[in-house]
């Protein structure tokens, strides 16, 4: 026998379709929940956030200066006043890692920035007009893209010496044009839907086109691409600028001052120790970050 002592009556209203559906979300909104149920990525995201707060406050946690030399605190090692030590000049290393890490994160965005507009702009106009302009445009990636990026990098710097400006100059010349190969290919498969013939056929001017209907279509696979240019370009700087070639001393950078340290490794590994660890937090967050935007982005995951 069975006990109907155990069930519930439910009410007919209850099991109506519109009750049981599950609310309509958008695209991003989907996203942003696929985004935080990653745990991984929401490390990488954390660190970030860590490290764009000291960027902008940990050079003045300690109200040091970051210039003056204080011959008593030579090579310093971690303690309660020098927190990550000092270095040769005795100049406190907590301070000026960060205003480091701040340069290397500037010129990453500016990089990224660069890349993406001209990398946008470039794509969109090959694959919008098509047929000559394609087959010319084509043609002058090609050419860039065929000499080997860290021979022009260098030969750059040779010429325009060691500023920000040239290495932005030197880092920016070619990166662009991936970007640009892959707005292509996303442009042209977007060019032929129906909303964009219908803008045509209502007598919409290309560039209303290109900026209204298609790029805001890419606008996941730039925020992608974003994640996963800027860690390349910290990482670049820093080799650059430990190599010799790209900021030097007095400038600071995170790539200088690992620079500074190496001589002394061996003795004092503080000083390479921490910059490096700093360097490797912000690259591993932007790329496991990258990795999650990945997963969230992708429309063939939505559920």
């Amino acid at each position: 026998m069975i006990d109907q002592s155990k069930f519930k009556r439910i009410d007919k209203s209850l099991l109506d379709s519109d009750n049981i559906v599950r609310p309509t979300i958008s695209y991003w909104q989907d996203a942003w929940r696929r985004l935080r149920q990653n745990p991984v990525a929401m490390v990488g995201l954390f660190l970030l956030l860590v490290s764009l707060v000291m960027v902008v406050v940990g050079p003045y946690i300690r109200g040091m200066d970051l210039y003056a030399i204080n011959g008593s605190a030579k090579f310093q090692t971690p303690d309660a006043e020098f927190w990550f030590g000092a270095d040769a000049l005795g100049r406190d290393l907590f301070s000026r890692i960060w205003v480091g890490a701040r340069v290397s994160l500037t010129v990453a965005l500016l990089c990224t920035a660069i890349q993406i507009i001209v990398g946008c702009a470039y794509g969109a106009t090959m694959a919008y007009f098509g047929g000559d302009v394609d087959n010319v445009m084509m043609r002058i990636i090609e050419i860039i893209t065929s000499m080997p990026s860290l021979l022009i990098t260098l030969l750059i710097m040779m010429v325009l010496g060691n500023s920000m400006w040239a290495l932005l100059v030197a880092m920016c010349i070619t990166a662009w044009c991936s970007t640009a190969r892959q707005m292509r290919g996303l442009i042209m498969q977007l060019r032929e839907a129906e909303y964009v013939m219908a803008a045509e056929a209502f007598g919409a001017n290309p560039y209303w086109i290109i900026t209204r209907h298609l790029l805001p279509n890419t606008l996941s696979i730039l925020i992608l691409n974003v994640a996963t240019s800027i860690p390349t370009y910290i990482f670049t700087e820093a080799s650059l600028s430990f190599l010799g070639m790209g900021l030097q001393s007095p400038e600071i950078s995170l790539g200088t001052l690992i620079a500074d340290g190496q001589a002394q490794l061996d003795i004092y590994p503080h000083l390479v120790f921490f910059p490096s660890l700093v360097l490797c937090v912000i690259v591993f967050g932007f790329n496991i970050l990258g990795d999650g935007l990945r997963d969230a982005l992708d429309p063939k995951l939505r559920q």
